[in-house]
């Protein structure tokens, strides 16, 4: 007679690794640089799809390439205005802005 009950199948484990790998870049985190409150968040390599410039040196950053997202969080125009104008930092090019 067959079992009854839960199935033995094991879970996807590149679902899992997607998910620790998203855990690992999505922490978020408020720093002050010249006198503004700006939110970080980092972008761990592989969840960028498309390529973006940085600011702070004026070069590309390439999909796949982990990196920086940051915005302020203290503007005069308020938290959605704030998002939307956020951009895309090379670590390095952020560490010394």
């Amino acid at each position: 007679m067959a079992k009854k009950g839960r199935s033995r199948r094991r879970p996807d484990r590149r679902a899992s690794d997607d998910s620790f790998d998203r855990l690992l870049s999505g922490w978020r985190r408020t720093e002050v640089r010249r006198g503004s409150e700006w939110s970080v968040q980092p972008v761990g390599p592989g969840r960028s799809d498309k390529p973006y410039t940085c600011p702070g040196c004026g070069r590309a950053i390439e999909p796949g390439v982990a990196h920086l997202v940051t915005w302020r969080e203290d503007g005069v125009l308020g938290a959605r205005a704030d998002l939307e104008a956020r951009r895309h930092w090379h670590s390095h090019c952020w560490n010394i802005f």
